[in-house]
């Protein structure tokens, strides 16, 4: 199986307002980088957006570690994400077809959550950030 590292941030100018992801993907010493944007969104879409792309990106089935800097992201994956499944995905879950759709790639892959700190040096999470930033689509 592949052993795949990928980093992930989103950003908003605005929250809600216009708003953009970046991802880095790294295979065997490759790196590719991925991003996009959307006109009216939040922050939380984005981060989920980094990591949904970047998944369903990997070609293959992937053992993938997951950097983010979103405990929203991290948390729901790990915490809250097999409550909503267990309870049928109760319609109160804000961003629910995010979740969905990442709950699906997630089946593809075996995929393990680490948090870094955003902002603090972290040399992908700030560039990831920058990939995000571009990407906000201008008003």
């Amino acid at each position: 199986m592949a052993k795949v590292e990928i980093f992930t941030d989103g950003a908003c100018s605005g929250n809600p307002g216009p708003g953009g992801w970046g991802a880095i993907l790294r295979y065997n010493g490759v790196e590719k980088e991925l991003s996009g944007g959307e006109k009216d969104t939040t922050n939380n879409r984005m981060e989920m957006m980094a990591a949904i792309a970047a998944l369903e990106a990997l070609k293959k089935e992937s053992t993938v570690d997951l950097y983010t800097d979103s405990k929203y992201l991290q948390q729901g994956v790990m915490e809250w994400m097999p409550g909503w499944k267990k309870k049928g995905w109760p319609a109160r879950i804000k961003n629910q077809d995010l979740w969905k759709r990442l709950d699906s790639v997630l089946s593809n892959h075996k995929v393990k959550f680490h948090w870094v700190r955003g902002h603090d040096g972290h040399v992908e999470n700030e560039r990831c950030d920058a990939l995000a930033r571009l990407a906000i689509p201008k008003r």
